[in-house]
């Protein structure tokens, strides 16, 4: 047989990925579904890069981001008399304006729990199923913030629900005590997990959840997008500090037009500094230390602090990025607004939450008795907070409560 290497890319943008008809017009399985793909002689990445390029019009360099590379398979077409080694790859999207050229046919984005129910080139699904979020990634994800994170986990539901169709329901219930138990430090993550099951308790088989969590997610992205409208009154033409990299925060900004943006750098991960290289092509932005964050947020004169939240508690503390604490009160004491916006999906029915410590040897990898506190998050009182902001708008004490218990009764499956 003859071998060739190839590369399949999958597109991903708020929890649909983008799949493509191949033409009359190519060599190998024209007329069947499959997701952007080509060979690829030498460097996989560079070739998954240039096919993206070429197959869809966006920038690979700037419209995407490399989510997750799969480990390679072979795939043997004893018709054509080839073995394809199968390169799978997982990108975010920016967005879904695509142009295709002559390789396809059509195209639609749509969940990638599709390919059951298509013609698809060979082994389409294993090549996702090498990238796809699991419980694993949505525990290890220390790139991205609470609200991304818990649609990775509803990706999860579905389609693991999907996968296991008809089967026992026992291991796709299994799977969702997991993803509970995977970020306690994320409240959202929890509270749509729960919502998915709660609908789903009486079901007898986990064919239901794959419809309920793919509902979930679209029901997740427009909240998540309309907290950030709604911050966008209480930004715009402002000064605005922020820090870590929260995505409802990202959106308002870019919705927002602010005057200017100062950016703590966020350790660890330095989260911030990508949110400063993101925002530089719409406004001017500072990026200082952590250290130097409560002094620049008075010399640099801000008018607000804005921040996301992984959590929010019933009376009004919030969970956020470690150096959020400091900030809030830096800012009280400056007389800095201080703002947090952040899904209703984030308010807790717990008391209490885990702060998830990081590794010691980030902080400290000497030989010395020393004991180390890296602490991925910190607890802001809500006595420094002037406002959070949801997208049902400000939110009152009776609001709180009664999302509260909305929360607490999903937990009930």
């Amino acid at each position: 047989m003859e071998e060739r290497a190839v590369v399949t890319c999958f597109l991903r943008h708020e929890g649909a990925v983008l799949l493509c008809r191949r033409s009359d017009e190519v060599g190998s399985y024209a007329g069947l579904w499959g997701a952007v793909a080509g060979h690829a002689d030498r460097d996989p990445e560079a070739a998954a890069r240039q096919e993206i390029r070429e197959e869809t019009g966006l920038d690979p360099d700037e419209a995407v981001t490399l989510v997750r590379r799969g480990e390679p398979f072979a795939v043997a077409d004893e018709q054509a008399r080839i073995r394809w080694t199968v390169h799978p790859f997982l990108f975010d999207a920016g967005h879904r304006d695509v142009t295709p050229n002559w390789e396809t046919s059509a195209y639609e984005w749509v969940a990638p729990t599709a390919i059951f129910h298509r013609e698809t080139v060979p082994e389409l699904w294993t090549s996702y199923d090498r990238v796809r979020p699991t419980v694993e990634t949505v525990a290890s994800d220390r790139e991205h913030g609470s609200a991304y994170i818990s649609v990775r986990a509803l990706e999860v539901l579905r389609d693991e629900a999907a996968r296991t169709a008809d089967g026992d329901r026992e291991e796709l219930f299994d799977v969702a005590r997991a993803l509970l138990d995977a970020r306690p430090s994320m409240s959202v993550v929890r509270n749509r997990v729960n919502r998915v099951m709660h609908a789903v308790r009486d079901a007898d088989t986990a064919r239901p959840v794959e419809h309920v969590a793919a509902a979930a997610i679209e029901r997740a992205v427009s909240a998540d997008r309309r907290a950030a409208e709604q911050a966008v009154d209480h930004v715009a033409d402002c000064r605005v500090a922020t820090l870590s990299r929260s995505g409802t925060v990202l959106q308002a900004l870019q919705y927002a037009d602010p005057e200017a943006v100062l950016v703590a750098e966020s350790r660890p991960g330095r989260k911030g500094v990508a949110v400063a290289e993101t925002l530089t092509d719409e406004t001017d932005v500072t990026l200082t230390t952590d250290a130097g964050f409560a002094h620049a947020l008075d010399t640099w004169d801000a008018d607000v602090l804005l921040v996301g939240a992984d959590t929010v508690l019933a009376d009004g503390r919030v969970v956020n990025k470690v150096g959020t604490r400091a900030a809030a009160i830096s800012s009280s004491l400056e007389g800095i607004d201080v703002l947090v916006t952040a899904a209703v999906d984030k308010l807790s029915p717990d008391g209490e939450i885990g702060l998830e410590p990081r590794e010691s040897a980030e902080l400290y990898d000497g030989d010395e008795s020393v004991t180390v506190l890296n602490r991925t998050f910190d607890v802001t009182p809500p006595d420094c907070i002037d406002a959070i902001v949801t997208e049902l708008g400000l939110l009152d004490q009776a609001a709180v409560e009664r999302a509260v218990d909305r929360h607490r009764r999903y937990t009930e499956w």
